[in-house]
């Protein structure tokens, strides 16, 4: 690896960290204006990354993606939500998980727009790179499996009982994600969507 790829990688690394941050804070400063304080209690609500990186999610996972060229995958610590702090937790629920991808699309149309005065070169490059990120994480989030920010609005959305079914993948998952990214699935359903997106900002 040569130096150059090293801060190519690194400004990767830093760029997803931001755009995580700035996902989850977006998920407490929902939860908080909705009237769950557990997020703020816990400084969640913040920029800082220090509060929101996973060792594993923010930094191992992405670094060795990066470095390898396998597929990005990345996540950073979850923000908690306790619905009996809102006033309709159904609904709540599913407008504190859609804050998140909202908020990477957000960063994704600034960013696009600063490309229009950005000087070629680096600048131009990181801003690109920013775009892409975000773009690919508005758009994994809202896979509608729970984990996901996707899974979490289905679950708020549906009539109960089908909700309730929804709910019960969710320790499965990240099984059922990374299946469908081994086999191929998840590119399939997701990179018509990131590409249409992109084409439009960029």
């Amino acid at each position: 690896m040569t130096p150059a790829d090293l801060v190519e990688i690194l400004i990767q690394v830093a760029v997803l960290i931001a755009s995580l941050s700035f996902h989850e804070a977006a998920h407490a400063w929902t939860a908080s204006k909705l009237g769950d304080p557990t997020a703020r209690a816990l400084g969640r609500l913040t920029l800082n990354p220090m509060a929101h990186i996973d060792p594993i999610g923010t930094l191992l996972f992405p670094l060795l993606a990066m470095s390898t060229g396998a597929p990005l995958i990345g996540w950073a610590k979850p923000v908690p939500v306790d619905p009996r702090y809102l006033r309709e937790p159904k609904r709540d629920f599913a407008l504190i998980a859609a804050a998140g991808p909202i908020s990477n699309l957000i960063l994704a149309v600034c960013g696009a727009v600063l490309l229009l005065v950005a000087p070629s070169g680096i600048v131009a490059g990181t801003l690109t790179l920013f775009v892409w990120i975000n773009v690919l994480l508005a758009v994994f989030n809202m896979v509608p499996i729970p984990p996901l920010d996707g899974g979490n609005v289905l679950i708020g959305v549906l009539p109960h009982e089908a909700g309730a079914a929804i709910a019960r993948l969710r320790p499965y998952g990240f099984l059922l994600l990374y299946a469908l990214m081994l086999t191929g699935i998840l590119t399939w359903i997701t990179r018509p969507v990131q590409i249409a997106i992109l084409r439009w900002l960029l």
